[in-house]
């Protein structure tokens, strides 16, 4: 298997509440709910970058698909990285996810390792890191 992923799915709650805080208060791009004709086929896509989505997916829908147990959600389980090119900018995400609804867990601060980065919940507990890593350059663009 080679070391590629396409699509990161997360499992939220409340599907519609999800697609506001993505689409109207990060201003991520997508078309919005598709697949409500289908039973347990709500989702919504969400380009990141080339070759990369993230999708969106009712908690019920994702247990009925893979046969597990509907489990309590853990916020401890991993995050999502949004790397940018400056400390500035990550306070500018930082204050976009605010103004979105998200709960800080740990407001942008300068790192150990010379860098500048905050955590953020999204409405359903998934964690994003909002970093800048002076090392990296130009690469995260």
């Amino acid at each position: 298997m080679k070391p590629h992923i396409s699509v990161i799915t997360l499992g939220v709650d409340d599907l519609e509440r999800s697609l506001r805080f993505y689409r109207d208060g990060l201003g991520f791009e997508t078309e919005g709910i598709i697949g409500q004709e289908f039973e347990y086929g709500a989702v919504v896509f969400i380009q990141l970058a080339a070759g990369l989505k993230l999708a969106l997916w009712p908690r019920k829908s994702m247990s009925h698909d893979t046969g597990l147990a509907l489990a309590p959600a853990s916020a401890s389980e991993f995050t999502l990285g949004h790397n940018v090119l400056s400390a500035q900018e990550v306070d500018h995400v930082m204050a976009q996810a605010v103004s979105a609804g998200a709960n800080i867990l740990k407001p942008a601060h300068e790192t150990f390792w010379a860098g500048y980065a905050g955590y953020f919940q999204d409405p359903d507990g998934h964690v994003w890191e909002v970093v800048w890593n002076p090392a990296w350059g130009a690469e995260v663009a």
